[in-house]
């Protein structure tokens, strides 16, 4: 018992490092996703424009590359809990878990509403704007929930430094009033994960 405990100690440290470099994956994930969405489709995805000439096979980036991003994001989430350690507000808690999830829930549905529209020979715009709102609107509020929660988490806990709290409940903010009326206003979402994950990162080598 006494010769495994080093290896146990080792292990717990090395997790939240390989999960903040999966935020880290996430966020350029993600930020390369929506601009190339953003590319293909400059007006947004309501009404019955086209896609912008040449932007198909952006678009098709973009949807080959938003999976592997949900998938970065739960690990991303897996570095928030294990970061914030065994005391936690259970109803934050809850409501920080629900919105991770919805949003990843979000990211897929779109995608796969988007790669129908794709291999459709007759794109209609029904098809894309159904695509678009599930990942701006419904997605994005559902991000805004997750980094108010996660906000709330670190003030109320204080493993969060001050400056982070008020970055995440202002972009909390604006992803939930703005959503998708201002173009690349998505960006935010992915930009805070990065500032969170490189936190983590710095947090876990210190604690090494």
């Amino acid at each position: 018992m006494t010769e495994r405990a080093p290896g146990t100690r080792q292990q717990a440290l090395s997790t939240p490092k390989a999960a903040g470099l999966a935020g880290v994956v996430f966020a350029v994930l993600l930020a390369t996703a929506i601009v190339l969405a953003r590319i293909a489709l400059p007006e947004g995805g309501g009404g019955e424009e086209m896609i912008a000439p040449g932007g198909r096979g952006p678009l098709q980036t973009a949807t080959e590359l938003v999976p592997f991003a949900g998938i970065a994001f739960l690990w991303f989430m897996g570095a928030l809990r294990e970061h914030t350690g065994d005391a936690e507000d259970r109803f934050i808690a809850t409501v920080f878990l629900g919105s991770g999830l919805v949003f990843v829930a979000c990211l897929f549905g779109a995608v796969a509403a988007a790669g129908t529209v794709l291999d459709a020979a007759d794109p209609t715009g029904f098809g894309r704007h159904f695509a678009y709102t599930l990942l701006t609107t419904y997605g994005m509020r559902m991000a805004a929930v997750f980094v108010l929660a996660t906000s709330t988490i670190g003030r109320k806990l204080g493993v969060l430094p001050r400056s982070l709290v008020v970055i995440g409940t202002l972009a909390g903010v604006v992803l939930l009033a703005v959503g998708s009326s201002v173009p690349y206003c998505e960006l935010v979402f992915p930009a805070w994960a990065l500032l969170i994950s490189l936190y983590i990162l710095r947090a876990a080598r210190r604690s090494a």
